[in-house]
């Protein structure tokens, strides 16, 4: 493999000299270029899971896009940078496959949207007697995806009602009046079209089923990246072939129901991940056996996803001066937590692996590529370590969207108790 040769396109140690490391930083530019990319479907709602920052959603929400939200704190957050629920285009919606009470009260409150992904939603919407615009997520039998943990289909994944299940579900939300106003279908991460077009025809079959009630059809998420590099690289996909894909489906059921319907996606990792970076330092460089390390002030309770899944991530390395530096040396890089799965450089299954990256000493920075979806969202306080900062970049200027968390935030919710 050759030696790292893709710059960060910003000026790396002014970013670590400003804000510290480790920090985030997202590319404004990058966020808007992927929701026009996706801009041939009716509507574009972004999976603010990926990247749920209070900025990132201003900049969604700007460039056209709704929101899907799937707890109580993210409804909150869309409501805070202006999404309407009420709207002809409800600019969120909720997508769960349960109700925790919290996030009921405000479904009722503020008259959101609910895309019920269990029998028992539509249960207890009827108890409180809530009436809200009602889509079903529907899980066909079947998945996809690049990992195990992002596989959304088939009889091991909790998400959707099952497929089989769904006549039952229509007659009981027909006998409590609760008209079925969309169809909402995603098996995984990846762009494997065959595994899509069996998306597409169970989308049609379910349509079918619950009847012409049916106004808006989603085609969920899960477009992807290429987060390697190079010869490494995997072709983009192609989006028009996608929504193609997507659209004939939506042709069909409009031919048997009569009337039009709106065809949504829901991207949230093609939206953001290629926006963001991840930069850390260097903080130690040891030899054990055979292998070199470079430990880094960051760690997976920054950037969870290679410990998680064995996630790939491209990384460059600059020293103090910001200059890139070059070279193809093996080395494993890992973060300093008091855990032996905290290593950057792995595969699924936990199989620790070395990088090709230049020779490096301590002090200098090394950023991760394509971090900004399931980054900064899945970071956590574990070793009482504090969230890093984000930034955000637009023309140069730099922004701070959320401050470096101080062990005092950390401690605030806590009360050591007496002696029992």
């Amino acid at each position: 493999m050759a030696s790292p040769c893709e710059s960060a396109p910003f000026d790396v140690a002014r970013v670590a000299r400003e804000f510290g490391t480790p920090c985030w930083l997202y590319r404004q530019s990058m966020i808007e270029r992927r929701i026009a990319d996706v801009s041939r479907f009716d509507v574009v709602r972004f999976a603010q899971k990926a990247c749920s920052n209070l900025s990132i959603l201003k900049v969604v929400k700007d460039a056209g896009a709704m929101v899907d939200a799937v707890s109580a704190g993210e409804i909150v957050r869309a409501l805070r940078v202006g999404y309407d629920p009420r709207a002809k285009v409800p600019g969120v919606v909720y997508t769960a496959d349960i109700f925790d009470r919290e996030a009921l009260d405000l479904v009722e409150k503020h008259q959101v949207p609910v895309n019920i992904g269990s029998a028992d939603m539509l249960e207890q919407l009827a108890e409180r007697g809530i009436r809200v615009p009602l889509t079903v997520r529907i899980n066909p039998g079947f998945g996809h995806g690049h990992s195990r943990k992002v596989n959304t289909g088939g009889d091991l994944s909790k998400h959707g009602v099952w497929h089989e299940d769904l006549p039952a579900l229509v007659a009981r939300a027909n006998e409590l009046g609760y008209p079925i106003s969309g169809l909402h279908m995603h098996i995984g991460s990846g762009s494997d079209f065959a595994h899509l077009s069996q998306v597409g025809d169970a989308m049609v079959k379910a349509a079918l089923l619950v009847g012409s009630s049916v106004r808006t059809i989603s085609a969920g998420g899960g477009l992807p990246i290429s987060y390697r590099k190079g010869d490494e690289a995997t072709p983009p996909i192609d989006l028009l072939a996608y929504f193609e894909l997507w659209d004939c489906a939506r042709k069909m059921i409009e031919k048997k129901i009569g009337h039009a319907v709106t065809l949504e996606v829901e991207p949230g990792r093609y939206l953001v991940a290629e926006s963001g970076y991840l930069v850390a330092e260097i903080r130690a460089v040891k030899n054990q056996g055979k292998n070199r390390f470079y430990l880094l002030d960051a760690g997976f309770t920054d950037l969870v996803r290679p410990s998680f899944y064995g996630a790939y991530h491209y990384i460059s390395i600059y020293g103090k001066d910001g200059a890139m530096l070059v070279g193809s040396e093996p080395a494993v890089v890992a973060g300093p937590l008091c855990e032996s799965g905290d290593v950057f450089t792995q595969e699924e299954g936990g199989f620790v692996t070395t990088r090709d990256l230049p020779e490096a000493q301590v002090g200098d920075l090394l950023v991760f590529h394509d971090a900004g979806a399931y980054g900064a969202a899945m970071s956590s306080n574990y070793n009482s370590r504090p969230l890093a900062p984000e930034v955000l970049e637009r023309g140069g200027e730099l922004r701070l969207i959320r401050r470096r968390q101080s062990l005092e935030d950390i401690f605030r919710l806590e009360e050591p108790c007496a002696s029992l």
